[in-house]
């Protein structure tokens, strides 16, 4: 019996040790995780991308990761980011706990880096090498602010005018030319149009459609928005008033009501009107392409450079993203190790890759193959001499107060001269402040 108990015991004391070796080794495993764990930095990423752009930044994320094991990236995704869309982000800053990094519009670059939003990035990247010649020259400076660097630029975009094939032959229009001069561009539209009493059948363009903003007209005209030296809007440039006029005598000899009715009645996707076949041409951006090969894959189309009134210096328009700082992130250097990679060529070719948009570096647009497709290599050949909107603190009423002008103008309330000269003072008051 004694000899029993015996062995139960010592069975017993078996098993506690055993429980023991086992509770203590799992114990010294999440003791050295943990101690992992704090050797790494954890910067605080804040995005707004979802399905294929979600994927794209993953994968960007998960190479950073393995060329960097000693910084983790916690990617929060935060919606709503873009155009006037930024309040969580502010309020985050305001109260002294942003992320690390933010995806960012480089639209709003320059009235956040004006109220102290954004940390600085220009010593760090004269000390990384990282330089304004390996991006577009738009977009480095779209990201800049009174000669400083806010932002490192990501991805970017162009617009040109795409064209319907067939309408073009069916009127005697040469595909092989279409029109790069404002007279050209008139003549062409006169042609495409066929309209009985006020019901337009299919009408052949109409300048502020689509992607057709005064910006891009603004430029094609030749035209200047904004002095930098001076902060002062410049709508009412004369070259600027040019613009405007011939987009007001559009309006009205097509009857601006008319044209009302027809882009009131139009719908988006499979129903945009350049994919049904009733408008032949329109303003628009790289995006299209993928529109079409969606709902209309048969559609025979090309595109061209917006005209200009002397058919030469053909320019575009440019938006796009970068990555930030927000003022007073906490792990400022593991953060900016993350937007040299997520902006350079590496980064970009990943992130590009994936999500299909374009590069802001010109080589990475040539590898992925972009330069070798027959439409989008035009929207990439341009982006050498694309204009970015104005870096200023009302960057978003400026827009808005251009929007206005071109609907009274063309609506006929008020004179181009006079409408463009109102947004003037309305737009340096408020950059006077």
């Amino acid at each position: 019996m004694k000899q029993k108990k015996k062995r139960i015991g010592a069975i017993a004391l078996m098993i506690v040790l055993t429980l023991s070796m086992i509770l203590t080794g799992c114990s010294s495993k999440s003791n050295s995780s943990e101690k992992g764990s704090k050797n790494q930095t954890t910067v605080t990423f804040w995005h707004p991308m979802t399905d294929v752009t979600g994927e794209a930044v993953d994968a960007v994320i998960k190479e950073f990761e393995k060329q960097n094991p000693d910084i983790k990236i916690n990617a929060v995704y935060t919606a709503n980011q873009g155009e006037g869309q930024n309040e969580k982000l502010m309020t985050a800053i305001s109260g002294g706990n942003p992320p690390d990094v933010a995806y960012f519009d480089r639209f709003e670059i320059g009235s956040w880096a004006a109220q102290g939003s954004l940390e600085d990035l220009t010593q760090l990247a004269e000390s990384s090498g990282v330089k304004k010649e390996s991006y577009y020259p738009f977009a480095w400076d779209e990201a800049s602010y009174q000669g400083k660097l806010y932002g490192i630029p990501t991805t970017t975009d162009s617009r040109l005018v795409y064209f319907n094939i067939d309408h073009f032959k069916e009127v005697g229009l040469d595909p092989e030319n279409p029109p790069t001069t404002i007279a050209e561009l008139e003549a062409a539209a006169e042609k495409l149009t066929k309209k009985k009493g006020k019901r337009f059948e299919r009408i052949g363009f109409i300048p502020w459609f689509g992607q057709g903003w005064f910006y891009g007209w603004g430029w094609s005209f030749g035209g200047e928005f904004y002095n930098p030296e001076t902060n002062k809007a410049t709508a009412n440039d004369p070259k600027l008033v040019d613009a405007l006029q011939w987009m007001t005598d559009f309006a009205k000899k097509y009857n601006v009501e008319d044209i009302a009715g027809f882009t009131d009645s139009q719908g988006q996707g499979a129903m945009d009107p350049f994919l049904t076949g009733q408008l032949s041409m329109k303003v628009s951006g790289p995006w299209e392409v993928s529109a079409i090969k969606k709902f209309k894959p048969d559609l025979k189309y090309g595109v061209f450079p917006i005209p200009t009134p002397t058919g030469e210096n053909h320019t575009t328009w440019s938006g796009g993203w970068s990555v930030v700082i927000p003022k007073g992130a906490e792990n400022k250097e593991a953060a900016w190790k993350f937007l040299k990679f997520f902006g350079g060529e590496e980064g970009q070719k990943i992130f590009s890759g994936i999500a299909r948009d374009f590069s802001v570096i010109d080589s990475v647009n040539e590898e992925l193959g972009y330069k070798e497709d027959p439409i989008l290599k035009e929207f990439v050949n341009i982006l050498p001499v694309s204009h970015h909107r104005p870096v200023m603190t009302q960057g978003s009423l400026y827009w808005n107060e251009l929007a206005s002008a071109v609907e009274n103008a063309t609506r006929g309330n008020g004179t181009p001269e006079e409408l463009l000269t109102k947004v003037n003072e309305k737009v340096n008051k408020e950059l006077s402040k």
